[in-house]
């Protein structure tokens, strides 16, 4: 685990790490645009609800456990509610993170990451295993891992490090076996890049603006793909997508697909 009280260490660690970004192999920048949550002051405390079946409580909490290492960020696991009803509308909830599995059906993606941003900040995030596909004995325990370790990654601002099938020994890779159950160091970095800055309002909490939100936006159903709105961007060899819906000023709801192999 990193020291989070080592000031010192962090500012040169992070010093170092952008002089390092430019040795990076192209591609390797895996910052998602300049989305992240808001905050006053690092590391952010961001709550991570359970609502998964405890067939996957030891995935989240290795990945919980993982993305806690990072410098930046203090996370903090909520029990949730594991009824079929919560875990098939794994709802957001506003200021956190919700982690949920259900049987979604044969509808082509095996997990699913969905943030809620206003202008560049975060303001809530679900992410979603599909045990249609989980369950048919296709993937191994080390693919569950990697699986929710990267949905999970997403919701703080991540994007894939590599979408050709290479391994790069993270789970924030698009590697062909699934095999890396775990971020690596480039992943910490880039969070320590990404959160660098800080904001005026923190908290994780919603960046309000004018009117609020627009109606419908912080409960919008974005569950079936016809409601992910525009696709944005796709993975080379198709494995994996970004979707838009886009509520105007500034409000948007951006969907990272995993699809299934």
């Amino acid at each position: 685990m990193r020291n989070k009280n080592k000031f010192r260490f962090v500012v040169v660690f992070t010093l170092i790490a952008m002089l390092m970004v430019s040795s990076f192999p192209a591609g390797a920048d895996n910052a998602w645009g300049d989305y992240h949550w808001s905050r006053t002051s690092n590391p952010i405390s961001l709550s991570v609800i359970d609502n998964m079946t405890p067939d996957w409580d030891d995935n989240l909490d290795g990945a919980i456990a993982d993305w806690d290492q990072s410098t930046v960020l203090d996370l903090v696991e909520q029990a949730g509610d594991d009824s079929t009803r919560a875990r098939k509308r794994c709802g957001a909830s506003k200021g956190k993170l919700v982690s949920c599995n259900y049987t979604y059906g044969n509808n082509g993606w095996l997990g699913l990451a969905q943030i809620w941003v206003k202008g560049s900040h975060i303001t809530q995030g679900t992410a979603k295993m599909n045990d249609t596909y989980f369950n048919s004995g296709s993937y191994d325990e080390t693919a569950r891992s990697h699986v929710v370790c990267q949905e999970i990654g997403h919701l703080f601002g991540l994007d894939h490090q590599d979408e050709s099938g290479a391994d790069l020994n993270t789970c924030m890779d698009y590697d062909n076996n699934l095999s890396n159950a775990h971020p690596n160091n480039h992943d910490y970095d880039m969070l320590e890049q990404i959160y660098e800055h800080l904001d005026s309002g923190g908290g994780g909490k919603p960046g309000g603006g004018p009117g609020g939100p627009p109606n419908g936006f912080d409960n919008a159903n974005v569950h079936a793909q016809e409601n992910w709105g525009t696709k944005v961007s796709e993975s080379a060899n198709g494995n994996s997508a970004i979707f838009v819906r886009d509520f105007g000023n500034g409000y948007k709801i951006f969907t990272f697909v995993f699809w299934a192999q």
